[in-house]
């Protein structure tokens, strides 16, 4: 039997939510794996990663084997989901002749990667992920979720990781009440959220999403984020830090 990989984590966000400038802070950035599957685009910031393009599906699941051999690697980024799946969608859907069967090697890549490679990794593995809003019209409400083609969408990609946060773009006077959540709190870790003088000047931070809202599939162990941590920092660190001490709690 293989042990559960404790740090499982996606980042859902729109585009310039500031879901790839999460990973600055990250301790130790040379052990840091980064599949880039968005043409090459480069990260926001200078770094030490062992970086990666991605031009072909296949390379994640190759990435993901070398990893297992390399102890100094101690995270695997896969920047996006969204445009791996498209990536599969033009090198493999889209030219084959049968494209009944190609369709169902899409979804078969999609669960081989979660089930087989994702599952047996002993690194903290990290999606990014574009999200979509639909309206369910059933229920008459707008949605938000990672969208992915075919029979995966029923179960929702989000459905396979033990914590799904949000990365949003947040207005300052919007994160005050939280702000005064924290201050009030004896327990919680005040230095999660912190709102800068230049978050002020701009009137907005980038901040992670922790706890559900609205119509979002944010999802985290019962018992990891208070509610005062509704908002913070989006600084993966942070994220692992806490994944960390949830799990293996100190005496």
């Amino acid at each position: 039997m293989t042990p559960v990989n404790d740090n499982l984590i996606l980042i859902g966000g729109k585009s310039a939510s500031g879901k790839s400038a999460s990973l600055m802070n990250i301790r130790d950035p040379a052990g840091v794996m980064y599949f880039n599957c968005e043409s090459g685009k480069k990260l926001p910031f200078r770094n030490e990663f062992q970086n990666f393009t991605i031009t072909d599906p296949m390379e994640v699941l190759k990435g993901f084997q070398v990893a297992e051999t390399k102890p100094e690697v101690h995270t695997i980024v896969v920047d996006t989901l969204t445009y791996l799946m498209d990536m599969y969608e033009s090198v493999y859907v889209i030219p084959a002749d049968d494209g009944r069967s190609a369709w169902q090697g899409y979804a078969q890549f999609f669960r081989q990667l979660m089930q087989s490679y994702v599952a047996r990794s002993t690194k903290n593995v990290i999606f990014f992920a574009h999200l979509k809003d639909q309206l369910n019209e059933t229920e008459m409400v707008n949605e938000t979720f990672v969208p992915i083609k075919g029979a995966t969408q029923n179960n929702g990609v989000e459905s396979f990781f033990s914590v799904v946060l949000s990365s949003k773009r947040v207005s300052t006077d919007s994160l005050q009440p939280y702000q005064d959540m924290l201050a009030l709190d004896t327990v919680t870790d005040h230095g999660l959220l912190n709102v800068t003088e230049d978050n002020l000047l701009d009137t907005y931070k980038h901040v992670f999403q922790t706890r559900n809202t609205v119509n979002e599939r944010i999802r985290s162990p019962i018992g990891m984020w208070s509610r005062s941590e509704t908002y913070i920092d989006n600084d993966i660190q942070n994220v692992l830090d806490r994944l960390n001490t949830h799990y293996h709690p100190q005496p």
